[in-house]
Protein backbone atom coordinates (compact mmCIF):
# COMPACT_ATOMS: atom_id res chain seq x y z
CA UNK A 1 0.00 0.00 0.00
CA UNK A 2 1.56 2.97 -1.14
CA UNK A 3 1.88 6.43 1.31
CA UNK A 4 -0.42 8.39 -0.58
CA UNK A 5 -3.14 5.77 -0.53
CA UNK A 6 -2.92 5.05 3.03
CA UNK A 7 -3.10 8.89 3.78
CA UNK A 8 -5.87 8.78 1.49
CA UNK A 9 -7.96 6.08 4.16
CA UNK A 10 -6.53 7.91 7.14
CA UNK A 11 -8.07 10.77 6.57
CA UNK A 12 -11.44 8.96 5.26
CA UNK A 13 -11.46 7.00 8.60
CA UNK A 14 -11.10 10.34 10.23
CA UNK A 15 -13.87 11.85 8.36
CA UNK A 16 -16.24 8.86 9.63
CA UNK A 17 -14.72 8.86 13.36
CA UNK A 18 -15.68 13.00 13.38
CA UNK A 19 -19.20 12.31 12.01
CA UNK A 20 -19.80 9.41 14.47
CA UNK A 21 -18.58 11.60 17.47
CA UNK A 22 -20.77 14.52 16.58
CA UNK A 23 -23.68 12.41 15.52
CA UNK A 24 -23.43 10.07 18.59
CA UNK A 25 -23.27 6.23 18.89
CA UNK A 26 -27.07 6.15 18.11
CA UNK A 27 -26.63 7.46 14.66
CA UNK A 28 -23.76 5.37 13.97
CA UNK A 29 -25.43 2.44 15.00
CA UNK A 30 -28.22 3.48 12.50
CA UNK A 31 -25.52 4.04 9.77
CA UNK A 32 -23.85 0.64 10.36
CA UNK A 33 -27.81 -0.90 10.17
CA UNK A 34 -28.41 0.79 6.81
CA UNK A 35 -25.02 0.14 5.70
CA UNK A 36 -26.08 -3.72 7.00
CA UNK A 37 -22.26 -4.41 8.19
CA UNK A 38 -21.96 -5.45 12.13
CA UNK A 39 -19.30 -6.89 13.24
CA UNK A 40 -19.74 -10.83 14.73
CA UNK A 41 -19.93 -11.82 18.21
CA UNK A 42 -17.85 -13.75 20.12
CA UNK A 43 -18.93 -14.89 23.28
CA UNK A 44 -16.25 -15.25 25.98
CA UNK A 45 -16.35 -18.74 26.59
CA UNK A 46 -15.75 -19.23 22.56
CA UNK A 47 -12.65 -16.78 22.38
CA UNK A 48 -11.05 -18.22 25.69
CA UNK A 49 -11.25 -21.86 23.67
CA UNK A 50 -9.57 -20.47 20.63
CA UNK A 51 -6.96 -18.78 22.67
CA UNK A 52 -6.19 -21.56 24.87
CA UNK A 53 -6.13 -23.87 21.57
CA UNK A 54 -3.44 -21.08 20.16
CA UNK A 55 -4.40 -22.91 16.71
CA UNK A 56 -4.84 -19.40 14.57
CA UNK A 57 -5.97 -18.09 17.61
CA UNK A 58 -7.61 -14.56 17.02
CA UNK A 59 -5.95 -11.48 17.81
CA UNK A 60 -7.39 -9.58 20.97
CA UNK A 61 -7.40 -5.65 20.70
CA UNK A 62 -8.37 -4.14 23.84
CA UNK A 63 -9.27 -0.55 22.77
CA UNK A 64 -10.03 1.13 26.26
CA UNK A 65 -7.41 3.94 27.37
CA UNK A 66 -4.14 2.44 29.18
CA UNK A 67 -5.10 2.52 32.70
CA UNK A 68 -8.50 0.55 31.96
CA UNK A 69 -5.65 -1.82 29.97
CA UNK A 70 -3.46 -2.10 33.09
CA UNK A 71 -6.28 -2.49 35.55
CA UNK A 72 -6.81 -6.27 33.80
CA UNK A 73 -7.68 -7.01 30.20
CA UNK A 74 -7.96 -10.52 28.16
CA UNK A 75 -4.87 -12.13 28.46
CA UNK A 76 -2.65 -11.76 25.41
CA UNK A 77 -4.90 -8.49 24.20
CA UNK A 78 -3.01 -5.19 22.19
CA UNK A 79 -3.70 -2.37 23.96
CA UNK A 80 -4.73 0.12 21.05
CA UNK A 81 -7.24 2.55 22.88
CA UNK A 82 -10.17 3.43 20.18
CA UNK A 83 -9.08 7.00 19.27
CA UNK A 84 -5.47 5.97 18.23
CA UNK A 85 -6.77 3.25 15.80
CA UNK A 86 -6.80 5.12 12.59
CA UNK A 87 -3.33 6.43 13.46
CA UNK A 88 -1.92 3.00 13.98
CA UNK A 89 -3.61 0.74 11.13
CA UNK A 90 0.14 -0.01 10.09
CA UNK A 91 0.80 -1.65 13.78
CA UNK A 92 -2.14 -3.81 12.73
CA UNK A 93 -1.52 -4.31 9.27
CA UNK A 94 0.23 -7.75 9.59
CA UNK A 95 -3.07 -8.87 11.13
CA UNK A 96 -5.55 -7.96 8.60
CA UNK A 97 -6.07 -11.71 7.00
CA UNK A 98 -6.39 -12.66 10.91
CA UNK A 99 -9.36 -13.05 13.09
CA UNK A 100 -9.54 -9.81 15.39
CA UNK A 101 -11.76 -9.56 18.34
CA UNK A 102 -12.02 -5.74 19.92
CA UNK A 103 -13.58 -5.61 22.87
CA UNK A 104 -14.19 -2.32 25.28
CA UNK A 105 -15.92 -1.26 28.49
CA UNK A 106 -19.45 -1.25 27.02
CA UNK A 107 -19.62 -1.78 23.52
CA UNK A 108 -19.41 1.66 22.03
CA UNK A 109 -15.49 2.49 22.18
CA UNK A 110 -15.39 -0.64 20.03
CA UNK A 111 -17.76 -0.54 17.52
CA UNK A 112 -16.32 3.03 16.71
CA UNK A 113 -13.01 0.73 16.49
CA UNK A 114 -14.54 -2.01 14.62
CA UNK A 115 -16.08 0.18 11.82
CA UNK A 116 -12.73 2.08 11.10
CA UNK A 117 -11.16 -1.52 11.33
CA UNK A 118 -14.00 -2.65 8.84
CA UNK A 119 -13.86 0.44 6.75
CA UNK A 120 -9.77 -0.25 6.14
CA UNK A 121 -10.79 -3.24 4.48
CA UNK A 122 -10.36 -5.71 7.47
CA UNK A 123 -12.67 -8.38 7.20
CA UNK A 124 -12.64 -11.17 9.73
CA UNK A 125 -13.95 -9.04 12.70
CA UNK A 126 -15.28 -10.04 15.84
CA UNK A 127 -16.84 -8.00 19.14
CA UNK A 128 -16.19 -9.61 22.19
CA UNK A 129 -20.11 -10.19 23.63
CA UNK A 130 -20.30 -8.29 26.92
CA UNK A 131 -17.14 -6.73 26.76
CA UNK A 132 -14.58 -6.42 29.23
CA UNK A 133 -17.23 -7.12 31.80
CA UNK A 134 -18.57 -10.10 29.90
CA UNK A 135 -15.57 -11.59 30.00
CA UNK A 136 -14.98 -10.48 33.74
CA UNK A 137 -18.11 -12.47 34.69
CA UNK A 138 -17.33 -15.17 32.85
CA UNK A 139 -13.83 -16.24 34.20
CA UNK A 140 -15.31 -15.27 37.83
CA UNK A 141 -17.95 -18.08 36.83
CA UNK A 142 -14.87 -20.34 35.32
CA UNK A 143 -12.94 -19.73 38.69
CA UNK A 144 -16.16 -20.88 40.74
CA UNK A 145 -16.93 -24.07 38.93
CA UNK A 146 -13.25 -24.96 39.42
CA UNK A 147 -12.97 -24.19 43.16
CA UNK A 148 -16.77 -26.62 43.19
CA UNK A 149 -14.52 -29.76 41.74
Amino acid sequence: MTHVHLATRAAALFAAIASTLLAGPVVAQQTATEDSWAATEIAPGELHTQLAADADAPLVLDVRRPDEFAAGHVPGAVNIPHDQIADRLAELEASKDRPIVAYCGSGRRAAIALAMLHEAGFTRLLHLTGDMPGWERETAAEAEATKAE
